[in-house]
């Protein structure tokens, strides 16, 4: 009897935290009106250190960015962790569990753990300067996350390696002869960004594509940085991909975006813990990623409505062939997700090769 009592006063009192945590009603975000200098001078005086995980395929990926905000501030340090959304989310809820967040900001692919991480009131409901002018749907209404950049896959390849080749714009112009044995892409079953372009482009074509795909031989890689690296490697025969991000055409490496078909275009949501060591630090980290200034040198859209699109692209909403919103919707329903992941594992086996953080170009 007693052992029943304190099973159901135990359950009682979960049930009345997350009452209290539901209808606290004391969720207002607090909203930054001091200049970048004035934050700045705090967080050098809380310490001078801000600790941020950013998702990423590579650990060098944002090194600029370390260096832009040292250089920018100088006296404060940026200890800057990139490595998979999916392992970083997993590490936060650790930090959770234990009673001991020491990460300040975190910057993750997993958009859907977002809400639940508010939901259980570990986050921080701060709004940078200039959030109202981030696009609404890239911004939670009570400033808990927000997006920090966006990010846009394109179809990619060498010109000197596939030189005077038609330009491949629309999904089925990559089962063309001229790319058989010469595509390299990231397995959809490691890698959630990479699974929803092959949902994307499956739900328009059908299996039939993705089986002539597979007719094609193409290489299978880890990580969405790994196919850049082989494809600009002279010594590689591999010269093609549509599972990397990257905008612009560089040196000889073309791009293209499909117009009648859909492809991979989402926000990176950030968000400060509420029980962050250093929340001076990154307030003023997210308020020097949102200015105009630093929105508008990243080599993709600004998540901000008042800074303009790279040239020669239209503002990211208008950008034909892709909904940046749909990603957030597409990652929520992680049963169908998961069975999407084993449907193509059952196909291309387990990922093979070395961490999806090493460029694997042999």
């Amino acid at each position: 009897m007693l052992r029943s009592f304190l099973a159901a006063s135990a359950l009682l009192a979960g049930q009345a935290l997350a009452y209290d945590q539901a209808l606290g009603f004391n969720g207002a975000a607090l909203v930054e009106t001091r200049p970048l200098d004035d934050i700045y001078k705090a967080a050098l005086a809380e310490g001078g250190v801000v600790t941020m995980w950013l998702g990423g395929d590579e650990r060098t990926d944002e090194d600029a960015l370390k260096k832009e905000f040292e250089d920018r501030f100088p006296g404060m340090t940026l200890n800057l962790t990139t490595d998979l959304s999916k392992y970083h989310s997993v590490r936060f809820d650790e930090q959770l569990a234990s009673g001991h967040v020491y990460v300040d900001s975190i910057a993750f692919q997993t958009v859907h753990d977002f809400p639940r991480l508010d939901a259980e009131g570990a986050l921080l409901h701060y709004a940078p300067v200039g959030f109202d002018q981030l696009y609404p749907p890239m911004r939670d209404v009570r400033a808990a996350f927000y997006g920090i950049l966006t990010v846009g896959w394109a179809g990619k390849w060498n010109m000197d390696k596939l030189p005077g080749i038609e330009a491949p714009i629309e999904w089925e112009d990559w089962l063309r002869p001229e790319f058989k044995d010469k595509l390299v892409l990231t397995y959809p079953n490691d890698d959630d960004a990479v699974l929803y372009a092959f949902d994307l482009i499956m739900q328009q074509y059908g299996k039939s594509w993705f089986d002539r795909l597979l007719a094609q031989n193409p290489r299978w890689v880890r990580g969405t940085r790994s196919p850049d690296t082989v494809i600009a490697d002279p010594k590689a025969s591999w010269a093609a991909s549509f599972t990397s991000d990257g905008l612009f055409p560089t040196k000889n490496i073309n791009v293209s975006h499909p117009t009648q078909g859909s492809f991979v275009t989402w926000f990176q949501l950030a968000a400060i813990p509420k029980d962050a060591p250093h929340p001076e630090a990154a307030k003023l980290l997210h308020n020097y990623m949102l200015t105009p200034e630093w929105q508008s040198t990243r080599g993709s859209w600004p998540v901000r409505r008042d800074v303009p699109p790279p040239q020669g692209y239209p503002a990211i909403f208008d950008m034909p062939g892709t909904n940046i919103t749909y990603f957030r919707e597409w990652m929520s329903d992680r049963p169908r997700l998961e069975r999407l992941r084993t449907w193509f594992e059952d196909k291309l086996g387990s990922a093979q090769g070395l961490s999806p953080l090493i460029d694997d170009i042999q």
